[in-house]
């Protein structure tokens, strides 16, 4: 089949895009706002950009009148900081309950009843229960054109500049992604987790020789 975007002329009853573009990882993003509340919510629209250094993007699009950018977006850019919680599949039901739209004032984490954890170098808490945490300073936002006003992307950009990684999820050297089993968003109602891995060189071996180097015991051969 073939559809123009513009026409949305695909005929399905759903529309196909976002079952095309998968799996998405899930950004369960935590903020501040410049009153001090805590604010925590997970976007699909999101991944790591670069890696030396590193930078991620998560984008946001508005509240629902379209009348400013959601909350995670304002404060990030208000404060300078964010967090990223790396959502899993022991947390599903928490991550899908503050995807919620909630006023201002109240505090995410606590409605939910999720502990706080401090960071280091940021002032957004992090999510105690998630094995991972990504602290990053705001870098810009990219305002993305829409066809209305409640459909409008702002896609926020930070370099992290500190990463925690549970004791238990690290084994012989790596991070077991299994044992983390981060949550992923698919289209439709669906997501899914990552419950299998492979290993495959990539091509040219440029990856595989660099880990090598540093004594990872990946085999020389296959």
């Amino acid at each position: 089949m073939f559809y123009e975007v513009d026409k949305d002329d695909h005929g399905l009853p759903y529309n196909p895009y976002k079952s095309c573009v998968v799996p998405r990882p899930i950004g369960w993003i935590s903020t501040v706002s410049r009153t001090g509340v805590v604010n925590l919510a997970p976007f699909s629209q999101f991944n790591s950009l670069a890696h030396d250094p590193p930078f991620v993007m998560f984008s946001g699009g508005t509240r629902p009148d379209g009348s400013i950018a959601k909350d995670s977006v304002v404060n990030a850019e208000q404060t300078g900081e964010f967090v990223v919680n790396i959502a899993t599949w022991e947390l599903r039901e928490s991550v899908n309950q503050t995807s919620e739209q909630f006023p201002e004032h109240v505090d995410e984490m606590e409605h939910v009843g999720l502990e706080k954890l401090p960071s280091r170098l940021v002032k957004p808490p992090r999510v105690s229960a998630s094995p991972i945490h990504l602290e990053c300073k705001y870098h810009m936002t990219i305002v993305l054109p829409a066809n209305a006003t409640d459909t409008i992307q702002h896609v926020v950009i930070g370099r992290v500049v500190g990463v925690h990684i549970r004791d238990d999820v690290i084994v012989d050297g790596k991070v077991d992604i299994v044992k983390v089993r981060p949550l992923a968003r698919m289209g439709y109602l669906d997501y899914t987790t990552v419950d299998y891995v492979f290993e495959m060189d990539v091509a040219g071996g440029a990856e595989a020789d660099a880990l090598r180097k540093t004594h990872m015991g990946i085999p020389s051969g296959r």
